[in-house]
């Protein structure tokens, strides 16, 4: 009998790249589908990235790179954290990965032990509670929804915690919310962390440079909380360099080794040329990060304005990322005469069969009330799906 694993079946297939490839199946079919399903900024790599890169070629860096990266771009890595977050680090606690997905997953598989638990504030990226499972580990989801700005609380946080309690999942600012966590709210949550030992955060911070309300905080700035956190972040969102697949951990040391010995045995260094490319994205201006910052503010306001039009929808006003999370509920037991909505997953569908815009339903990430649109598309893009998704909703009665 063939089987997979036990460790595979635990797993659920990835619903952002579900919706994407079905819609990209009836753009293929001819039909004029405006995918706002994946999460990826439009823009290209600024040229002089990408002049990096060539001449990386040219310079035949080619062969396999250390395990944590080429000590340079470890160096650039440094002086951002530095520069930009007021934190110190040495190159001996970083460690760069293939995108910042693999940094995510190398942390947990180091740190959590079969049966442990991981706390997780929903709405989350989808492959947080995934690669829970897969460590052996055990999700704990706290629900932290519309009414609260999709932010968990401290007193939330205390309720969740447990003598198996390992680790904090904090996207900030959030995929799928674009919710983000002030200064305040994060000493607030370091309060609990730290009267509890042994438990530790990995702080998702791959969209810090898409913020709309000024100054990125991180939970390791607040005193006593940079030797419980690990700090993940990358150059995909901020330089528009998703296919270069470079992100990186920032931790402490004993960490830093333990995802290095993973990283060794499963996939060694990432690809050389990305790396160079990369070291010119940290050292070189960082005036792209703010053109692409303030675009993608402009599109916030403008798909805000034209969702809060929609009736039916409830809207928040996302304070960075690149995305939208309606909730849609007031839609459940609808109908257009031929198809009845239960749930966010039939409003996505809707949507993208009637209404010809592809989304992603909120039950992906832990809340079935709402469901995600990403802004980086045109703002003709953006008119056109708003357009159509108030056509399509308007027929539900």
């Amino acid at each position: 009998m063939t089987q997979l694993s036990e460790r595979l079946n635990r797993l659920a297939p990835s619903a952002t790249l579900a919706m994407s490839q079905k819609s990209s199946e009836m753009k293929a079919q001819g039909i004029d589908v405006i995918n706002m399903s994946v999460g990826e900024p439009d823009f290209n790599t600024p040229d002089h990235i990408k002049a990096a890169a060539k001449k990386a070629i040219d310079d035949n860096y080619s062969r396999y790179s250390p395990v944590p990266g080429y000590k340079d771009l470890r160096e650039a890595i440094v002086a951002k954290l530095k520069n930009e977050n007021g934190l110190d680090y040495t190159v001996n606690e970083v460690l760069v990965s293939n995108g910042a997905k693999q940094s995510v997953c190398n942390t947990v598989l180091a740190l959590v032990n079969d049966g442990e638990e991981v706390i997780i504030p929903a709405p989350y990226w989808v492959s947080y509670p995934q690669m829970a499972k897969l460590a052996g580990g055990v999700p704990v989801i706290v629900e932290a929804g519309f009414d609260q700005n999709f932010k968990m609380t401290p007193e939330q946080l205390e309720a969740a915690i447990t003598p198996k309690t390992r680790l904090v999942i904090l996207c900030s600012p959030s995929n799928p919310t674009g919710s983000v966590y002030s200064k305040a709210e994060l000493e607030g949550l370091a309060e609990v962390i730290m009267r509890h030992e042994d438990i530790y955060v990995i702080a998702d911070e791959i969209y810090e440079h898409i913020n709309y309300v000024g100054r990125h905080n991180s939970i390791a700035q607040v005193p006593g909380m940079k030797e419980r956190t690990i700090i993940v972040n990358g150059v995909s969102k901020a330089y528009a360099m998703t296919g270069w697949r470079i992100g990186y951990i920032a931790a402490p040391e004993w960490i830093v080794k333990g995802c290095n010995k993973l990283q060794g045995q499963y996939t060694s260094g990432p690809c050389s040329v990305s790396q160079k490319a990369a070291v010119e994205a940290y050292t070189a201006s960082q005036e792209c990060v703010e053109q692409m910052r303030q675009a993608f503010e402009r599109r916030r306001d403008l798909i805000v304005s034209l969702a809060k039009d929609i009736p039916g929808l409830e809207v928040n006003v996302p304070e960075g990322a690149f995305y939208l999370f309606p909730k849609c509920s007031s839609f459940f037991g609808k109908s257009d005469g031929t198809r009845t909505i239960s749930n966010s997953t039939d409003f996505a569908l809707y949507l993208l069969e009637v209404g010809h815009v592809a989304t992603v339903a909120g039950d992906a990430f832990g809340d079935p009330e709402c469901f995600r649109m990403s802004y980086a598309t045109s703002d003709d893009n953006i008119r056109e799906a708003m357009s159509r998704i108030k056509k399509a909703v308007s027929q539900l009665k």
